[in-house]
């Protein structure tokens, strides 16, 4: 069935759901998030400077029009790879699809020579709230919360004025969250001795009112020993928090310290119990200071994780927050749909509940029709590797290698020879082992998650099938027997070998799958798993994918052999997954 374009047939559909509405009851959470990407310079090297080398940038808040950013980094301003205090600075945009402009140091009174961070700003940008944090003589670590106000967006802050919340002159209470409607005030309770944090809550009447005694969140949250930096979306449903560094980690965890969600159905509710992002989110690294956009579409988090301006380096991330549309699974938005929501209308069914933000407003209404009908006829792809490169080697003349998923066109280097029908999947491109190979214009940052998979078929010892230029080499014949290897690393020689050999005149499906979130490296032959290792350091850097050899220069390892079928998948594929492309 089409999309429906129509208004008036949408209307109509509107009239037939509350017709059949029919009672139902909650089900499993309604959003998902999507692959995170870095705040920093776009691919071509140009745009923001959020993240930048030998700086930590995170505690991210971005302002309800979605046009300012403020975070706290350790950067100087200065040349050179200095790194400072923790201040909050602020960067901003003119619209909310351009890209982050260099960010300002908000300077005195916000900033002092000691160390400001997790700044919450309010809905209306006149009213911020961040924490100061000093040592003491013992070295035993302090927070308080500040308040500055400013009388409107373009006037500078005003002086600040220090908090006491819990009334206990401990200055134990930091990583300030404010509700969208400014009547509620998160923050955390951390007693750095004691190895305590705790997430409290105060209330104010209206926003000229007092805050009232803080309260805790409840135990579905504070039960465990540590949690901290919370944020509050803005209908005041949804509370993301994380893992606090002077803790265990909480369990069921991806890493060092992971991103945490919990929900309430109405904002008198109880908080329910935590669940975890995910590996997209999470990783074995450190995710932390989570904030969602006003409008519900963005996750924005600091990590530590592979893909960032510097190894160590905290970056700032973004996630997109998805309405979970495909009800039934079957990888489309249909009819089965439709009818699901049909039988949910006017209830709290959590599966239908979708709109107007990603996790639903508390009743499957019109708002949730909008959305299911904005990815009608939709192939729905969340948590699905993309394809995002694919030389199928099927042309039968000339020097160009088509790229059948992109724009990724490749260059025929030396005189590999097309063969048209001595392909495993249509045509193959036979390489002589001597000066043949593929230049693509593939441009390859392996800080991410990603899947390279081949047909191959003769070769050689220590001959090369797909490797980045300069370095590293991704899938290899080793020197021994030709079992398949990988090289795959910039800082090590950790080689991963296998004991499948692919050099024995048979076609052979050959893959590597890095997952960037536990650090994994995984080969394949036939569908198979063959070989697994984890790393303990990030690869870095971006290079030019290349096939059938590891550098043109000197010219070393060359396929000589069949190559059919080359695929690069943005993301790691299942074992599920491949199976289906040797289908």
């Amino acid at each position: 069935m089409k999309w429906f374009n129509d208004q008036n047939m949408r209307f109509a559909l509107v009239a037939v759901l509350v017709a059949l509405a029919v009672g139902g009851g909650s089900s499993k959470a309604d959003f998902t998030f999507g692959e995170p990407i870095n705040l920093g310079p776009n691919d071509e090297g140009v745009g923001s400077t959020v993240n930048l080398n030998c700086s930590h940038d995170y505690s991210p808040c971005i302002s309800a029009d979605g046009l300012e950013l403020y975070f706290t980094s350790t950067r100087t301003g200065q040349q050179g790879c200095i790194f400072g205090d923790r201040n909050i600075w602020v960067s901003t945009r003119p619209m909310t699809e351009d890209g982050w402009g260099p960010p300002q140091k908000l300077g005195p009174p916000v900033n002092t020579s000691g160390n400001e961070g997790s700044a919450a700003i309010s809905s209306d940008g006149l009213e911020m709230y961040f924490e100061r944090w000093y040592s003491d003589a013992d070295s035993a670590l302090h927070a308080s919360i500040w308040v500055s106000r400013r009388t409107s967006q373009s006037d500078p802050w005003d002086e600040p004025t220090q908090l006491d919340l819990l009334g206990d002159g401990e200055e134990n209470e930091g990583a300030p969250a404010l509700s969208a409607d400014g009547l509620e005030l998160y923050f955390t309770y951390a007693d750095f001795a004691g190895r305590i944090g705790k997430l409290y809550v105060a209330k104010r009447e209206t926003i000229d009112s007092p805050w009232s005694q803080p309260v805790s969140i409840g135990p579905a949250v504070n039960d465990y020993g540590c949690q901290a930096m919370c944020k509050i979306s803005s209908d005041g449903l949804v509370l993301v928090f994380n893992d606090w560094w002077n803790c265990p980690s909480r369990p069921d965890g991806f890493g060092e310290r992971d991103i945490w969600l919990t929900r309430r159905a109405t904002r008198e509710s109880e908080w329910e119990p935590p669940v975890n992002l995910g590996p997209l989110v999470n990783t074995a690294f450190s995710e932390y200071a989570p904030m969602i956009s006003a409008d519900g579409s963005t996750l924005y988090f600091g990590s530590n994780r592979c893909g960032g301006s510097g190894w160590g380096n905290y970056d700032l991330w973004q996630a997109p927050i998805l309405p979970a549309v495909d009800f039934d699974g079957d990888g489309t938005v249909g009819m089965s749909e439709v009818l699901a929501m049909i039988d949910a209308w006017g209830t709290d069914d959590r599966l239908c509940d979708i709109g107007p933000m990603p996790w639903g407003d508390g009743v499957v209404d019109e708002a949730d029709l909008e959305v299911l009908m904005g990815h009608w006829g939709q192939e729905v792809t969340i948590g699905k590797p993309e394809l995002v490169a694919h030389w199928a080697f099927d042309e039968t003349e000339g020097t160009t290698a088509h790229d059948t998923a992109g724009t990724y066109d490749a260059n025929l280097i030396g005189d590999p020879v097309w063969q048209p029908n001595g392909g495993i999947a249509g045509g193959a491109l036979e390489f002589d082992g001597a000066d043949d190979y593929v230049d693509t214009s593939f441009q390859f940052d392996p800080g991410g998650s990603f899947s390279v998979f081949v047909w191959v078929r003769g070769g050689g010892l220590n001959q090369v099938i797909v490797a980045l230029t300069p370095l590293p080499i991704l899938l290899q014949a080793d020197h021994i027997e030709g079992n398949l290897m990988t090289a795959f690393m910039f800082y090590t020689d950790d080689f991963l070998f296998s004991q499948t050999q692919v050099i024995d005149g048979q076609w052979h499906h050959v893959g590597l799958v890095w997952d960037a979130s536990d650090m994994t490296r995984t080969l394949y032959v036939d569908g198979i798993e063959v070989a697994q290792g984890t790393v303990t350091k990030c690869p870095n850097g971006s290079s030019r994918l290349q096939i059938g050899t590891w550098d043109n220069t000197p010219m070393t390892g060359l396929w000589s052999g069949l190559i059919d079928d080359v695929r690069v998948y943005k993301g790691a594929l299942s074992a599920e997954q491949i199976e289906k492309i040797i289908q």
